[in-house]
């Protein structure tokens, strides 16, 4: 199996992955997807849907070499055309994985700055909890 595909595969087993049409519009409205993956035979409808639900965000979209069966197959399923990743550290992976698809260049660079920006946030709370346990802030 591909590097790509066993992202897709530890994301759903990590929690940190939506599979399916309903699921993939609730995460992406709450602005919880990072990454949206599309089939490369899944229906235009679905690709319509999936730009549909990012725009005006920066979630990413991605038409993706694999078909339904292939995406199934990865996360655990019969077929699946559409999934989102809801990890930044886990959709820069994914992506990563999918280098060289025209898809992925601008993908990358949004998803770099905000793997940045959680990784700050992540030192920055660990910090202040630690400063809180050592007495120097309330």
């Amino acid at each position: 199996m591909d590097r790509a595909l066993n992202y897709l595969g530890l994301a759903r087993k990590g929690g940190m992955a939506e599979l399916g049409e309903e699921a993939v519009g609730g995460a992406a409205r709450a602005h919880k997807a990072y990454a949206i993956l599309v089939a490369a035979d899944a229906s235009d409808h679905i690709w319509r849907r999936a730009l549909s639900f990012a725009e005006g965000t920066e979630q990413q979209v991605l038409r993706v070499n694999y078909t339904k069966a292939q995406l199934g197959q990865a996360a655990g399923r019969e077929t699946l055309a559409i999934a989102a990743v809801t990890d930044v550290q886990m959709a820069l992976a994914l992506v990563k994985a999918l280098e060289g698809s025209p898809w992925t260049e601008k993908a990358l660079e949004v998803l770099t700055v905000k793997a940045a920006k959680a990784k700050k946030r992540q030192a920055e709370a660990r910090a202040h909890k630690r400063n809180v346990r050592m007495g120097k802030k309330k």
